[in-house]
């Protein structure tokens, strides 16, 4: 019997049904394409087909009701599903639907042919089974092709548990060899959390003979390529029928089949932790935009009074102090702020190996009980970042593993630059592309899974009582975040700890730092400044008046606009709050600009410049100060915009 694989179909654009029909074609399939859903279950129930490519955003049905419909109708056919508005819920939920794969768009027809190629092997599979079953049962050659090539495991336990048979996939997905697995105990390869639960699973299969069981346990694999952990844990889905009395030889238990969804919990895990961390990210955001807001006005009327007294009054050491204590708090608001994905500001194409050689020698000079080394691949691609929160990253990172090594130990950054292709990027939650892979590895005490499980959030700390905040390695996610990376940690109790940081490479050329001079440059030009807070306007008017300026104020997005249609040939530079009730300072922005595309625009804001504040610089706007900031730096930020061209 001849197998003639037949393919459905099913998105909402003609031209990519087309396109997918015509390629599809030419590697002997047949195609059938369609455009709606109702057309889709119309072509389900008139053809047998063997697999689907389905949107899951069509107008008049969605993919997962499409999914639906399969599943009560029990079709036999493997469903991939192709959207481009694949996220890591929308695919976790579409697997659990009972989707086999996902394709996100984009895609290259290389990519395609090969899942869809996957599939139908997985499904010829299932035919030639049913083939057997029928025709062929005896015969013991299909028999064992199809056992030994089918994508899961399949087992054979004994009445006491141990392993009597396994096939040839076993040792693919476990990592163990086919021999040191027959006659060992089922539970000697579960992870320790979970060995009671297995404990009842077998006897389950000896106590009720009725019935299968279905149950999903964590089982140890020895680890590859990584020198800090010993073990990986690797998921399964495990079917199991005991066997009846009298059905085989002596003291069979059961068997069944274990299906490897490592790859479903993992999409499971990063949706949990990315909806805990976005929520998170969003209070703290909050909070220290708030806390920013208080600073400034500390800030600037501590700044305004030391550029009026002397070095020598008895005021000045105490007033430099609260100063510094202010700068204090503002660094304690740039961690909050990185961990809400809202830190970076200064981007420019870096050598981050000569970031990592600066830090790594500035750390070594304070910490000569570890052995500290770098191993950089030479000539690797620069990365677009904001070197200072970098270094912060970096910095952290030492200091966490510095203070995993009480006693000494190594501490070792390596760089290279790795493609990552589809699967390991959406392991990351990244797109595939070309990164630069920076990973601090020490030798020191190691983490529990559920330490490493709770390492990144704000606050959380396992030091004692004077030894952290608990905000580093949460900041240090958030910046990479940030940056449109991500961060990943590989730990074992005793062993040792490795940070890993993936960065998109940079298509430009590094750039150097140009320094700021420190010094207060006045002005006399009209500045109208805008803020809806009251403390924050009379500080900012105080220092601007200080400087020079002639300053109108508006404590509003509606009295602004008023006041610039009133005296738009006098002023000559605006400073707009970003965040305000009713008009925000971007509304703002675009109702300034629409009566006059000349006039310069900073903006101020306790967040930094990411999120609304980049699409207002990108949509023309001048400058970007954060607060709190002193009367030095607003000077400087004045100036650099009034005297650009």
């Amino acid at each position: 019997m001849s197998y003639h694989p037949k393919i459905l179909i099913v998105d909402d654009e003609p031209q990519i049904c087309e396109s997918l029909k015509i390629l599809l074609a030419r590697q002997g399939y047949q195609i059938t394409a369609v455009n709606s859903g109702k057309k889709a279950l119309e072509a389900l129930a008139q053809n047998g087909f063997d697999l689907l490519l389905l949107d899951m955003v069509i107008p008049d049905l969605s993919g997962f009701e499409i999914l639906d419909h399969i599943n009560n109708q029990g079709y036999n056919l493997l469903v991939i599903v192709i959207t481009g508005n694949a996220s890591i819920e929308s695919a976790v939920r579409a697997l659990k639907k009972g989707a086999y794969d996902y394709l996100r768009k984009p895609f290259e027809f290389e990519e395609l042919t090969r899942r869809v190629g996957n599939a139908l092997n997985q499904q010829r599979l299932g035919y030639e089974k049913k083939i057997i079953d029928g025709k062929l049962a005896r015969s013991e050659e299909r028999y064992q092709y199809l056992v030994q090539n089918s994508p899961d495991i399949i087992y054979m336990l004994d009445k006491d548990g141990n392993f009597t048979f396994v096939n040839l996939v076993a040792e693919k997905l476990l990592g163990i060899p086919k021999a040191q697995l027959l006659g060992r105990h089922f539970t000697s390869i579960v992870h320790e959390e979970d060995i009671k639960q297995a404990e009842r699973f077998i006897r389950g299969q000896e106590q009720n003979r009725s019935s299968a069981q279905v149950v999903e346990m964590r089982f140890l694999s020895p680890a590859k390529e990584n020198a800090f952990k010993l073990f990986e844990v690797r998921h399964l889905s495990v079917h199991s029928k005991p066997a009846a009395a009298g059905e085989t030889v002596e003291a069979l238990g059961g068997y069944g089949v274990a299906r490897d969804i490592t790859y479903r919990k993992q999409l499971e895990g990063q949706l949990h932790q990315a909806k805990k961390m976005g929520a998170i990210g969003t209070l703290v955001g909050g909070i220290a935009h708030d806390f920013n807001n208080i600073l400034m006005g500390i800030m600037g009327y501590t700044s305004l009074v030391l550029s009026e007294i002397d070095a020598e009054s008895p005021y000045y050491a105490k007033l430099k102090s609260i100063e510094q204590h202010v700068n204090s708090g503002a660094d304690l608001t740039k961690q909050l702020l990185g961990f809400a994905r809202g830190g970076n500001y200064d981007m420019r194409s870096s050598d981050i190996n000569e970031i990592i050689q600066k830090t790594s020698d500035m750390f070594s000079r304070t910490k000569k009980e570890i052995n500290i080394r770098c191993d950089c691949q030479e000539g690797i691609s620069p990365v677009e970042i904001d070197q200072n929160q970098i270094e912060q990253v970096l910095l952290n990172l030492y200091m966490n593993a510095w203070q995993a090594m009480p006693g000494g130990g190594s501490l070792i950054t390596r760089t290279r630059e790795r493609k990552l292709d589809r699967q390991k990027a959406e392991e990351l939650n990244l797109p595939a592309g070309s990164y630069v892979e920076v990973a601090v590895r020490d030798t020191g005490t190691g983490m529990d899974a559920e330490t490493v499980q709770r390492v990144f959030e704000p606050f959380f700390t396992t030091k004692e009582m004077g030894r952290g905040t608990g905000l580093g390695l949460a900041s240090a996610y958030g910046i990479i975040k940030n940056h449109n990376g991500a961060v990943a940690v590989s730990s074992e109790k005793g062993v040792g700890s490795t940070f890993t940081l993936y960065i998109p490479c940079s298509g430009r050329a590094p750039e150097r730092n140009s320094e700021s001079s420190g010094k207060m440059l006045k002005g006399t030009e009209t500045v109208l400044l805008v803020d809806d807070e009251k403390e924050i306007i009379e500080v900012e008017a105080e220092i601007l008046e200080a400087l020079g300026y002639r300053v109108l104020t508006a404590m509003n997005g509606e009295a602004a606009v008023k006041l610039f249609s009133e005296n738009r040939e006098q002023i000559d530079i605006l400073i707009i709050d970003m965040i305000m009730p009713k008009m925000s300072g971007s509304e703002v922005y675009d109702r300034i600009r629409a009566m006059d595309d000349r006039v310069k625009v900073l903006l101020s804001s306790g967040y930094s410049i990411e999120g609304e504040a980049s699409g207002v610089l990108a949509r023309g706007c001048n400058g970007f100060i954060q607060k709190p900031f002193g009367i030095a730096e607003i000077s400087q930020k004045i100036r650099d915009v009034l005297d650009s061209s």
